[in-house]
């Protein structure tokens, strides 16, 4: 498989500056600091996990990125996103493709998989029935779903899928503008072994394409050798930020879950 890593051109920041950069990025919720994020930068090329257990506050700074929830606000902004404080989902989707499990979910009916693709172009779930689509959207989509070995299934309905291969369609749609960066939000939750080895094959592919792979999970398994940063997240902060190799120990590991883990390493795998 061979997937292709296009930087927009028109990118601020070039290939110099971070794709994320926060500092100092709090978010409220009910009087209460539910994320805090005093520095984070995730740069070009570079292969990040966010690892941390449920409720640790990985969800909301996914929707950090997508603007559906804001920092509070400070000077100079908390959050630059390719270099610029302000922008729209849009130009989100043209910096970081996300895949997640509530985009899935609405996924969950009866939209074939090339207009599942096919969708990523316009920001909706399904194609609408105005939408214009060019033949080169429709070049470029027949092209994912080859890459991501779904081009098969293009005529099949998304809820007649199994959730490794509706996975892939969804990777497919994230990609359809060529972002450098790439979030998968918790990739193999739901796959049964077989599905998740493939889908692991698939995210050491896209790891290898060049673009930037942020993986979101509570799982040290779905860390793919590729990966060589891990960002912990406990209780809303950012417990630890290091090289994988340092931080995906059984100390740093049981820590970050409060229970007593062990971690072993095996080929670049890590598992518990």
């Amino acid at each position: 498989m061979v997937l292709d890593a296009h930087v927009q051109a028109d990118s601020p920041q070039g290939d110099n500056g971070p794709l994320l950069s926060m500092r100092d990025a709090r978010v409220v919720r009910d009087g209460r600091t539910i994320l805090h994020v005093e520095s984070l930068d995730i740069r070009r090329g570079e292969h990040v996990a966010l690892l941390g257990p449920n409720g640790a506050g990985k969800s909301t700074l996914l929707r950090l990125i997508t603007r559906d929830v804001r920092p509070i606000a400070t000077d100079p902004p908390a959050v630059l996103l390719d270099g610029r404080s302000r922008w729209d989902l849009f130009e989100a989707r043209r910096v970081f493709g996300i895949v997640s499990d509530t985009l899935q979910e609405a996924y969950g009916r009866a939209v074939s998989v090339r207009d599942t693709v096919l969708s990523g172009f316009f920001g909706s779930i399904g194609v609408w029935r105005r939408a214009e689509i060019t033949e080169g959207m429709r070049e470029r989509a027949e092209l994912l779903m080859d890459e991501l070995a779904i081009g098969d299934l293009a005529e099949r309905s998304m809820d007649t899928l199994s959730t490794g291969e509706a996975r892939r369609a969804l990777i497919a749609r994230a990609l359809v503008h060529g972002p450098p960066a790439l979030i998968l939000d918790e990739p193999c939750d739901g796959l049964d072994p077989g599905a998740r080895a493939r889908f692991v094959g698939t995210m050491r592919d896209l790891a290898r394409s060049g673009r930037t792979l942020v993986l979101v999970t509570h799982h040290v398994a779905d860390v793919v050798p590729e990966i060589d940063r891990v960002v912990m997240l406990k209780e809303g902060r950012v417990h630890a930020d290091g090289p994988k190799p340092q931080l995906l120990t059984s100390e740093r590991v049981s820590k970050l879950f409060e229970v007593p883990l062990s971690v072993c390493e095996c080929d670049g795998f890590y598992t518990l």
